[in-house]
């Protein structure tokens, strides 16, 4: 018999998070991922990227039950879930598949009311819980899909030096919307998405041309496109601990981040607006590099001449190599 619920974590170098994720599924109300009785079955996959630090010894030891992928080269995110995804597709599908980050901790009643639901709502083709910070405050994760401006404002110097409490931004994360309301939306931020098969099978996988970023984006608007679905489900929470992976190396985090904004706008927009967004993003590099530089000849302080090293590494090893994706 198949598992009703296949959860894909896909890990670099965040061992102590992972353990802790883990040790929350392990608490799950109604849903085993062991040989014990429960409502549903469920299994997990942990796809390491490579980590170098002692992730999947960890996993090894503390937890054999779940299915281990040590990769010997980081895959990024999207192919190392398609790598499970595809996988499992091909044989001994699931009814619904969970993508979760090793840095989340899910309430005991979180992945119950999320099958619970889908199991109600066969129209929904994606679920996601409401995501809390670790102090317990909520992590805005509802999006409307972005437009043109959207592209222009969000993680720009506009949004983190001119303009962050703006109208335009404000409709994009659905500030207008109660936080504590099951509603529907565009799309989900991707710490846990909660798929149904169907909706896989009608979308197809991942964009493996996103390494990391806006791929639950681009997938939730494939996904709609499809006829379902995609709901926020607040009922449920999960903690998430945001970017304990790609804070590890910051200049990479901005590269990937914003190339994946310019692919995805160049997919959807065409290759016209990708290059004039490629354009202004480089100019707010060059515009962050230069204050930076400005500071740390004015106060001689480390942390600016640090500042200046990363948006230089940004501007001449990430986003000046390719435009497009």
């Amino acid at each position: 018999m198949g598992s009703d619920l296949a959860v894909i974590i896909v890990n670099w170098n965040v061992s102590a998070l992972l353990k802790r994720c883990l040790e929350s599924l392990e608490k799950s109300e109604d849903i085993s991922f062991t040989s014990s009785p429960a409502r549903y079955r469920g299994d997990v996959t942990v796809v390491d990227n490579a980590s170098t630090d002692d992730s999947v010894k960890m996993v090894r030891s503390l937890f054999p039950w779940v299915h281990l992928i040590a990769s010997e080269v980081n895959l990024g995110f999207t192919r190392a879930n398609n790598l499970v995804l595809k996988s499992r597709m091909m044989e001994d599908p699931p009814a619904f598949f969970l993508l979760l980050n090793p840095d989340t901790e899910v309430a005991p009643d979180a992945i119950c009311l999320m099958l619970d639901f889908m199991g109600a709502n066969p129209e929904v083709g994606v679920v996601g819980p409401k995501l809390l910070n670790p102090d317990g405050t909520v992590q805005p994760s509802r999006r409307r899909f972005p437009s043109l401006l959207t592209a222009f404002l969000e993680s720009t110097i506009i949004q983190w030096r001119l303009w962050k409490d703006n109208p335009v931004l404000r409709h994009y994360y659905m500030a207008d919307k109660p936080e504590d309301e099951t509603q529907e939306v565009d799309w989900l931020t991707g710490a846990c998405l909660m798929v149904r098969r169907e909706a896989v099978e009608a979308a197809g996988y991942l964009d493996e041309n996103f390494f990391m970023y806006s791929e639950e984006l681009d997938w939730c608007r494939r996904i709609k496109s499809s006829g379902f679905k995609i709901v926020y489900l607040p009922q449920a929470t999960v903690i998430h601990h945001s970017a304990q992976s790609s804070e590890q190396v910051k200049p990479l985090q901005h590269i990937h981040f914003q190339r994946s904004k310019i692919l995805y706008f160049r997919k959807y927009f065409g290759p016209f607006w990708a290059l004039l967004l490629y354009i202004f993003i480089l100019l707010n590099y060059l515009a962050l590099f230069l204050e930076e530089a400005i500071k740390w000849l004015l106060t001689g302080k480390l942390e600016h001449k640090a500042g200046m090293e990363g948006y230089r590494e940004v501007l001449i090893s990430g986003l000046l190599r390719r435009w497009g994706g």
